[in-house]
Parts: C-alpha cells; sequence; structure tokens
C-alpha cells in the first residue's frame, strides 16, 4: 500500500495527532516509566507543540493512507549555546516522529524522516538532530539505518 506526505492540518489533523503523542508516550512508557499516560497529557501537549510550531520556524508533515492520518513528523528550528561554532549553532531538529503500529514496516517512518532532511536543506540548514531514549533500543536502530549516530548523552541519577 503507498502512502502519501503532506503538511499537517492543525484543525483537521488535530484527532490524529492527539493519537500519535498518546502512541509515543505509551511505547515511551515501556521503556520509560516518567512518561505520562493521563489523557489530559496530549492535549496539553499538543498545544504546547502548536506554540512551539509557530516560535521555532516549526513545520510538521503527516502520512496519509487511503484518507487515513498515519504518521507524523515534526521538524523545529534550535539555537545551540554559544560553544558551538556559529556556523554549526542553527539546527533542525525532529522533535517527534510516530507512526501507528500497523502502518509501521512500510517506509513511513523513514519517509517523514527524509522530509525533515528535505525541508532542512532547503532552509541551508547544515545538521539535524533527534532525540530517543537510550533504552529504546528498536528506536535507536531506526535513527541509526537513517544515518543518525549519537551526539550527547545525558546521564541521571535518582535521589
Amino acid at each position: 500500500m503507498t502512502f502519501q506526505l503532506r503538511d499537517i492540518d492543525l484543525t483537521a489533523d488535530k484527532q490524529a495527532a492527539l493519537s500519535f503523542i498518546m502512541g509515543s508516550q505509551r511505547y515511551e512508557h515501556e521503556v520509560e516509566p516518567n512518561r505520562r499516560l493521563d489523557p489530559a497529557v496530549a492535549d496539553e501537549y499538543f498545544a504546547e507543540l502548536v506554540e512551539e510550531l509557530a516560535q521555532k520556524q516549526g513545520r510538521a508533515f503527516v502520512a496519509e493512507r487511503q484518507g487515513e492520518v498515519i504518521g507524523w513528523g515534526v521538524l523545529v528550528v534550535e539555537e545551540a549555546p554559544l560553544f558551538v561554532t556559529e556556523e554549526e549553532r542553527t539546527y533542525a531538529y525532529i522533535t517527534e516522529l510516530y507512526v501507528n503500529e500497523e502502518a509501521r514496516g512500510l517506509g513511513v517512518g523513514q519517509a517523514l524522516i527524509a522530509a525533515c532532511e528535505d525541508e532542512a536543506r532547503r532552509r541551508g540548514l547544515r545538521q539535524i538532530m533527534i532525540g530517543a531514549l537510550s533504552a529504546n533500543s528498536r528506536t535507536m536502530d531506526i535513527y541509526g539505518r537513517a544515518g543518525y549516530r549519537p551526539y550527547t548523552a545525558e546521564l541521571r541519577k535518582y535521589l
């Protein structure tokens, strides 16, 4: 089955976006129990994401198959701290990437990543980043196959 990518319609695609947020929360909760699973989290995060898209020159893509939205990729422009060289300070960041379970394995995620990368290139950015929980080996493998390599690591200690 084929699918198409298009820009998100923040009104018409809101319910799909909310389901992607909850899907991500449930998926990540398996490896990181601090992820919220209450119903309010999707609405709260969606509102925050809409604001971030506006403030950080963002663009969100959705994948659609037979009239159903089956995944999304969200890109924003970030600024690194001053200790990063000027030519690499401004970069693209994929804040969200999710594909419905029944559509996984069809190349949807890779196509969404490619769309975000193309948008970053169109803007003249030299690098793009994406985050993943280090314990999420499946996601780390998918991103690695797309050419992403570890850049930094955050370490945590519970007190």
